[in-house]
């Protein structure tokens, strides 16, 4: 997917030129990478409907800055801390034979299916909803998919068992494909009910034995002293 944004160089820095743009309806913003940094302005509804959707966080963004169009990766934006305005926001340049790390999101697919849920009665529990990748531009994927169509009770999904893209690898130490993405579990009501029943289960149990126990010493008793009767008798 393509996605254009335009952006205009600007001058002016500080907190109160930063001011007066945002009263115009702009954004401030820098572009760093390759290259001096530039100070940019972009529009903000234009921007701040562009940052609701999933691929402008995780693409290539194509910044057509004052006419000349550069590949960049949107690095951070600030909002505000409580209205619905973008405060500031951080583009890098991309060069197309230069390895990137990026957090690119996981999209979960077939848990309708999955036997921990469909046999079971289990729920996924989604343990990572992102992945840290790395590799060049032209090999960005938007998403990784997790296909949890053979997940069953107990078992887990590690991002080693993850099918990436050709040129794309897990950003992290050695022991990175160890980490679970996603498992399946009993509901915790499921639990509850389980625990409750073998609480009762074992309540009963030594009520019973508590109720058989005066019996039994009863029966014991009662040996010697039939015993002793009958050698009187003899």
């Amino acid at each position: 997917m393509k996605i254009e944004l335009t952006a205009t160089s600007r001058k002016a820095q500080g907190t109160g030129a930063s001011r007066r743009l945002r009263k115009t309806g702009r954004v401030p913003g820098i572009v760093y990478g390759d290259g001096e940094p530039t100070l940019v302005d972009v529009d903000h509804n234009n921007l701040f409907h562009s940052l609701r959707k999933e691929a402008f966080h995780a693409s290539i963004l194509t910044l057509d800055l004052d006419g000349k169009k550069e590949q960049v990766l949107l690095r951070d934006f600030q909002m505000h801390p409580f209205r619905q305005q973008v405060q500031h926001i951080d583009f890098q340049r991309v060069s197309k034979d230069k390895k990137i790390h990026m957090k690119v999101p996981l999209h979960f697919i077939n848990a309708d299916i999955a036997p921990g849920v469909k046999v079971n009665g289990g729920i996924i529990s989604h343990v990572m909803n992102d992945l840290n990748i790395t590799c060049l531009p032209a090999d960005l994927p938007e998403f990784v998919e997790v296909d949890l169509a053979s997940l069953a009770m107990g078992h887990s999904i590690h991002v080693s068992d993850l099918k990436l893209s050709k040129g794309v690898a897990v950003a992290g130490h050695g022991h990175a494909g160890d980490a679970v993405v996603a498992t399946v579990q009993i509901p915790r009501g499921a639990m509850e009910a389980e625990a409750e029943a073998a609480a009762t289960a074992a309540a009963s149990a030594t009520a019973a034995a508590a109720a058989a126990a005066p019996a039994a010493a009863a029966k014991t008793a009662a040996k010697p002293a039939a015993k002793s009767a009958a050698e009187t008798k003899k």
